[in-house]
């Protein structure tokens, strides 16, 4: 078994509300919370990687990211974003060491 980690880039927003703050991704329409800013980011990115693995798992990622509105870029971001309003999701895998299965592209 080879190791194999993806890491998703997404943009988040986080609300200070009476008491809590509230953290969203909405490309994904996925939200989470925290008492402090750093644990409502903390509790988002947790959120995006079990949203992500899960829909992976159920076989149903590429219908949700279509249903998202996803589509491949033509090319990619020369520079990934560094300001607070991004999260850098990993998403660990195990693979095998060949695939049997070739693309149906």
């Amino acid at each position: 078994m080879v190791r194999v980690l993806f890491q998703v880039v997404l943009p988040i927003k986080i609300k200070k509300k009476p008491g809590i703050y509230v953290s969203s991704c909405d490309v994904l329409d996925v939200h989470s919370q925290g008492y402090t800013e750093a644990v409502a980011r903390k509790n988002i990115e947790e959120a995006v990687r079990l949203f992500i693995t899960g829909c992976f798992e159920m076989g149903t990622l590429d219908e949700v990211l279509k249903e998202c509105g996803f589509q491949i870029a033509s090319a990619l971001p020369r520079k990934r974003p560094a300001d607070k309003n991004f999260i850098t999701v990993p998403i660990p895998f195990l693979a095998k060491n060949h695939c049997r299965t070739s693309c149906h592209v």
